[in-house]
């Protein structure tokens, strides 16, 4: 039974992990969180932006204030999938015959920042599938468990197009989270140039280790849902796909398809996260309603209709929380 020192020792470490990340990153309150979020629920997370935003800086703080090893991959059309798993390579043993060694590649670690993935060919972004969803590393017919906690922190930039290869849908349900890292305003741009003026390097301290971090992933499965909570955020999924007989009108006229089962889940288990992270013992519908875009935006396709009028994939989850709540507000009022 989850007890009141749980509770509190859950949120102060999140706050704790949120002050830390913030002497590195200037602004992002949101995809901070969400990162977080998302990491003590055991999901990997997708940040797109462009060029030059923080994001691989904010991995890299993660790393720090998480206190686990961290290993960089950065992806290019050249790398093979044996340059992530690892590969067998050939060794003498002491009575001097050859012998075969597995030698692990950068994938075997607790957290990965998988950087640019979306410059890697389909055949080198296929090797992170097993391991993004199993945690675990096939290779010449063996297979070998990561360490855990274990997660995956890609990054990909919306705009480049020349040389890249978008990641299919099978991967990219695999993140729990997509998270826009937006451009600062005016003020936040002039305190990042403060900022680096003095170091380039992170500041963030380690705060949680893994064992915590595990520990605090167990005490989330004992927060309580209620069957209303439960069965809107099963709604909201369901809702996502236009040939289901219940979807609602804006449903059918603005999505093409829908998401999957994982979304269910990541709504479910990163809102008792989120109910922690604030002193909560139970999941809202307003855990629901803000998680509904970092868990679907990825995971819809958007009609011919949606993308001729110009409505993004946020505008489209708006629409369809206010078809479900019945709130007047509506995609196409969003986008004026």
């Amino acid at each position: 039974m989850i007890s009141e020192k749980d509770i509190q020792f859950f949120s102060s470490k999140y706050a704790e992990v949120i002050g830390e990340l913030s002497k590195d990153l200037i602004g992002q309150e949101e995809v901070l969180s969400g990162a977080v979020i998302a990491m003590i629920a055991g999901g990997n997370v997708l940040l797109e932006g462009v060029p030059g935003v923080g994001k691989t800086r904010l991995v890299r703080s993660i790393g720090r204030a998480f206190s686990l090893p961290f290993s960089r991959i950065q992806f290019t059309p050249d790398l093979m999938p044996a340059d992530v798993t690892g590969t067998d390579i050939l060794k003498k043993d002491e009575n001097g015959n050859n012998r075969l060694e597995f030698a692990k590649g950068p994938i075997f670690s607790n957290i990965i920042l998988a950087d640019e993935i979306n410059r890697a060919t389909p055949k080198t972004q296929s090797a992170l599938l097993e391991a993004m969803q199993e945690h675990t590393v096939t290779a010449s017919g063996r297979t070998y468990r990561l360490d855990e906690p274990f997660f995956v922190l890609a990054t990909q930039n919306p705009i480049e197009q020349d040389g890249t290869y978008p990641l299919p849908e099978a991967q990219t349900d695999r993140f729990m989270f997509k998270l826009i890292v937006t451009f600062p305003s005016a003020e936040e741009l002039a305190s990042i140039v403060n900022m680096t003026q003095k170091t380039m390097d992170e500041q963030a301290e380690a705060v949680l280790t893994g064992e915590e971090l595990i520990a605090m992933r167990q005490t989330a499965k004992e927060i309580l849902v209620s069957e209303e909570v439960l069965s809107y955020a099963m709604r909201l999924v369901c809702a996502t796909h236009p040939e289901s007989p219940d979807a609602p009108a804006f449903s059918k006229k603005y999505l093409r398809f829908g998401a999957s089962p994982r979304a269910a889940q990541a709504l479910i288990t990163a809102g008792k996260v989120k109910a922690l992270s604030e002193g909560r013992y139970n999941l809202s519908f307003e855990d629901i309603d803000v998680l509904a875009h970092p868990v679907l935006r990825h995971r819809i396709k958007p009609s011919f209709t949606a993308v001729s009028e110009g409505l993004t994939a946020d505008m489209l989850i708006d629409g369809l929380i206010s078809e479900l709540r019945g709130k007047k507000s509506s995609a196409k009022s969003k986008k004026s």
